[in-house]
């Protein structure tokens, strides 16, 4: 390469050379604007190095934080057909305000006598069963009866079978002695005979007196032998009417006692008859109850379902719209999966509002303008159907309330506040697309997420 030294080039060179440049003058304006840049330069450097609260962006819609202040749909319990409309749509109504009036179309319930025609029913059956409940107390009046009867006839039949038994021992002891008495006689009479015919010891006459003898032990010992048979039939006869009582008393116990059974088993149909209608018309005053249509709370009417007079509905039907009246307002509110760890109940939270005039910042809310606070209530544990997590965000009471105007179901975007970082760094975060950061301390205590209380 060829070098050239300072002492080889000519003195009036650079001023042959560069006379045009040197011509030339710098404009004022020139000057300015670089100065301009330069200071705009180290301007963002500077901002580079201001506080930036980190947040996480979400997008929701106002709706009610209890649920029973939400919009709802008012459903008939019966079928039937419209007569009569009492309100109009967005018209206010109070807590038991009837919407509507239906007539009815089952032919069950056609009757307009039928609450009269059901107690007279009612009544009836009440009086049967009074009736059957009176017999049952005298079928177990008659038993008892029967039961003590039966206990004093079988103790008198035991009695009589006692008293025969002891007069069978009395007879067949006089039988005994009847038949030794007869033995003895006959014994003397053939001693007094083989004497008379033998040797003529004794005399005829003493032979006929013991004959005679002989004669009235064995007609006693006869008659003392039908006593003993006779005692014997009574005494069977009185074991024969011991058993015919218990046999008959046993008999007219079993018959009071089916009779009995019977009447229980009518009165127990009849109490389940009886339960029966009493059920039908408490069903039949809850659905004349029905034939209202009326407001479960207070709110606005939004929309009717149903239109038209004589219009037919059925069971379980939406009939009408209505917008309860909102105590407390809340923002249903989306966010990534990946930024719900980050988020604790209690978080602070910009919010805005569509419709709304605004000037949002959202690393430096203190210069924001039209934006509310709010503040993080409810985490969901479940993921949405759109894969983001909901929460529930109410109004912040130290901040400005929330406008009057809004309308449930009006969008709403907010930003759930963070720690404070450096601008560089919340820049570079953003290039990289890495999550946002909470402070050591957080994470170790769980505040970083909805911890379990």
């Amino acid at each position: 390469m060829l070098r050239i030294s300072n002492n080889q080039i000519p003195k009036d060179w650079a001023q042959k050379e560069f006379q045009a440049l040197r011509s030339m003058n710098t404009s004022k304006s020139g000057k300015v604007l670089a100065r301009w840049l330069i200071g705009i330069m180290i301007l963002a450097c500077l901002c580079m190095f201001l506080p930036w609260q980190q947040n996480i962006p979400g997008k929701g819609k106002l709706t009610a934080l209890d649920p029973a202040h939400r919009p709802q749909q008012i459903h008939t319990a019966i079928a039937g057909r419209i007569v009569a409309w009492k309100i109009k749509e967005g018209e206010y109504v109070n807590k038991g305000d009837t919407i509507l009036t239906l007539a009815e179309i089952k032919d069950d319930y056609f009757d307009p006598d039928l609450l009269v025609r059901l107690s007279e029913q009612l009544t009836a059956k009440e009086n049967s069963i009074q009736a059957t409940e009176r017999q049952v107390v005298a079928i177990r009046k008659q038993m008892s009866a029967l039961e003590n009867g039966r206990k004093f006839t079988l103790q008198k039949a035991r009695n009589k079978v006692l008293q025969n038994r002891i007069k069978v021992i009395s007879d067949s002891t006089d039988y005994e002695a009847e038949k030794i008495q007869f033995n003895t006689a006959k014994l003397q009479f053939d001693r007094y005979k083989g004497l008379y015919e033998k040797d003529g010891l004794i005399s005829l006459t003493d032979l006929e007196k013991r004959n005679l003898k002989l004669q009235e032990t064995m007609a006693k010992r006869t008659s003392s032998m039908n006593k003993f048979f006779v005692s014997k039939n009574e005494l069977i006869n009185s074991l024969i009417e011991l058993s015919s009582v218990e046999a008959e008393y046993g008999d007219k116990l079993a018959k009071a006692g089916s009779e009995l059974g019977a009447k229980q088993s009518y009165l127990a149909d009849a109490q389940s008859e009886y339960s029966k209608i009493r059920n039908k018309i408490s069903n039949v005053e809850v659905r004349v109850g029905n034939y209202a249509l009326t407001a479960p709370q207070d709110g606005f009417v939004v929309r009717a379902l149903k239109v038209g007079i004589g219009e037919t509905v059925k069971e379980n039907e939406p009939l009408v719209t209505i917008m309860p009246d909102v105590t407390t307002k809340a923002i249903e509110l989306y966010v990534k999966a990946m930024d719900v760890p980050l988020i604790s109940k209690g978080r602070k939270v910009r919010i805005q509002f569509d419709g709304w005039p605004v000037l949002q910042f959202s690393g430096w809310p203190n210069a924001s303008v039209g934006t509310f606070g709010g503040e993080v209530i409810v985490i969901d544990y479940v993921a949405s159907s759109n894969g983001e997590y909901r929460l529930l965000v109410i109004p912040d009471k130290t901040e400005e309330v929330w406008p009057e105007q809004l309308r449930l179901g009006s969008g709403a975007n907010g930003w759930v506040m963070l720690n404070d970082v450096p601008v560089w760094f919340e820049l570079w975060r953003q290039i990289n697309g890495f999550p946002p950061t909470i402070s050591k301390a957080e994470a170790e205590s769980g505040n970083g997420s909805d911890s379990k209380k």
